[in-house]
C-alpha cells in the first residue's frame, strides 16, 4: 500500500531538513515511530526504515526536489545498498 502527501510525515531537522521523522499518518491515523530501524540517501532524496508501536515496518521516503513524503508500508522484501546504510538503536 502506498500513501503520497507532504504533510503526512512529522520529523526533526536540525542542520538539516527531514532529518528524524517521528510520526506520520496512515489510513487517518498518527502513528508514531517507536525506532528508526536505517536511514540512507538515494539519488533523489532520503529514504528511513522505520516501525511503530506494534512492530509493523514502514518505509518513508523524502524526495528532496518536490519537498514531498511518500509512505510504504514494509511488508516486502527491502532492498539497500550497504555502503550508504546507517542503523540507529531503539534509544537515539
Amino acid at each position: 500500500m502506498l500513501s503520497r502527501d507532504s504533510d503526512q510525515v512529522v520529523c526533526r531537522s536540525g542542520h538539516e531538513f527531514a532529518e528524524r521523522p517521528t510520526a506520520f499518518i496512515w489510513e487517518g491515523e498518527r502513528l508514531q515511530i517507536d525506532e528508526l530501524v536505517a536511514r540512507w540517501r538515494t539519488p533523489y532524496g532520503k529514504r528511513f526504515l522505520v516501525r511503530i508501536g506494534d512492530n509493523r515496518i514502514f518505509t518513508l521516503i523524502f524526495f528532496e526536489s518536490s519537498a514531498s513524503w511518500q509512505v510504504e508500508q514494509g511488508d516486502k522484501p527491502l532492498f539497500i545498498e550497504q555502503n550508504n546504510l546507517q542503523r540507529f538503536p531503539v534509544d537515539e
